[in-house]
This record gives C-alpha cells, structure tokens and sequence, in this order.
C-alpha cells in the first residue's frame, strides 16, 4: 500500500482535500453535507482526500465511493496512529498510516489542490491554519481553502477584529480563505478552481466575493 500511495503522490491530477471532526455522527447535518459534496466530487472524476477516520473523514470517502461508481475517482485516506487508535472506515481506495501530524499534513499538502474545511475542533484547526499559513508564504500555491459551514463565521469575523485590525496579516492573506454556507456553494468554487486547472492556468484567483462574509 505505500508503493501504491507514493506512486499517487507523484501524479499529477487534481485533488479535493476535506478535513473534519472524527466526533460527527450520520444523522448530524454536517454529516450530510460533507458526504452529498464528496459524491459530487466523484460524480465529476476528481479524487478525494481525507484522514481516512470516522466521522466528517467517512462521511467524505463513503459519499465520494457513492458517486464514483461510473467515473472510477479513488478515495485516499491518510490516517494517524494514535494512542487510541483511530479506526479506518471501510470506503478507502488507497490508505497510509503516519506516526507524526507533521509528516501526515506535508502529504495533504502535496495531494491537495482545493481543501474543504468543515465543522472540527482542535484537529481541524491545525489543518485549516497549517494549509492557510502556506498559502500565504506561497508555499503552496491555486489552491482555494473553503471554510463549509456556521461554524467558521465567527472565526472569520474574530480574524478581521484582532488580527487583521492589528496588521499582523494583510487583507490579501485574509482572501484566500472563502466561506461556503452550504456543499452547493462549495462545488461551485471547486469547480471553477478545477476550470483553471485543467486549462493549465499557473497562477489564477478565483473570484468569489459572493462568498466573502
């Protein structure tokens, strides 16, 4: 499986990235989200990548399996050994296991070229800022991160209070970051982020104030 999966990194496709709490249940309205935007995801041929867990994560690999039947898109999960194991879910294509955060969020960064954040806690976080501080310093680069959901409303409005009030970051930095209310919204960024990438587009910005708060 890592010959598989180290083979996946060097091809070159275009990928969606959706992070998310393990702690989401099927019923949840979240759950229901993730899971009808990742079968959308699949319906279009694109791959997904997710932490290969429960929650948010299989709400991610299970809706992109559903709609991947025809197009054969792959589920990719990179998972992490915890002190209590974090179980896989059983709609991956191709999983990896990684011992350190750091390793596992260097690899997000190499397969991702839009990254949904969905409803999560400290985990979440640490993908949304760790993905969100390489697109500033370009580390990165095309590669629209979208906050899905209420939850990240008040995050964003704090980000413009405090720390964009007191210039220790730019309004530019501030734009890579687009909310989408709903995985209708979020497709539709996808979407066009997927438009520029397959016409080879270097070095495009999406232009999306629709979906700034």
């Amino acid at each position: 499986m890592k010959n598989k999966f180290e083979k996946e990194v060097r091809e070159k496709k275009f990928r969606v990235t959706i992070f998310g709490s393990a702690r989401m249940k099927k019923g949840d309205k979240e759950y229901k989200d993730v899971y009808n935007l990742a079968k959308m995801v699949g319906m279009r041929g694109i791959d997904v990548v997710s932490g290969g867990g429960p929650g948010i994560m299989e709400a991610a690999s299970a809706g992109h399996k559903a709609g991947s039947k025809k197009t054969k898109a792959r589920t990719i999960g990179l998972n992490i050994k915890l002190p209590h194991e974090q179980r896989s879910n059983p709609y991956l294509d191709i999983e990896v296991k990684f011992k350190r955060f750091s390793k596992r969020l260097d690899n997000f960064m190499a397969l991702s070229n839009a990254i949904v954040v969905a409803h999560g806690g400290i985990g979440t976080m640490l993908e949304l800022f760790f993905s969100w501080q390489l697109m500033q310093v370009k580390q990165i680069c095309n590669t629209p991160i979208i906050l899905l959901g209420e939850q990240w409303k008040g995050l964003i409005k704090w980000l413009e209070k405090e720390p964009l009030r007191r210039r220790f970051f730019e309004k530019k930095d501030l734009d890579l970051l687009f909310f989408a209310k709903n995985y209708k919204e979020a497709i539709e960024i996808i979407e066009e982020a997927y438009g520029e990438y397959k016409k080879g587009t270097k070095d495009f910005c999406l232009n999306y104030d629709k979906y700034k708060l």
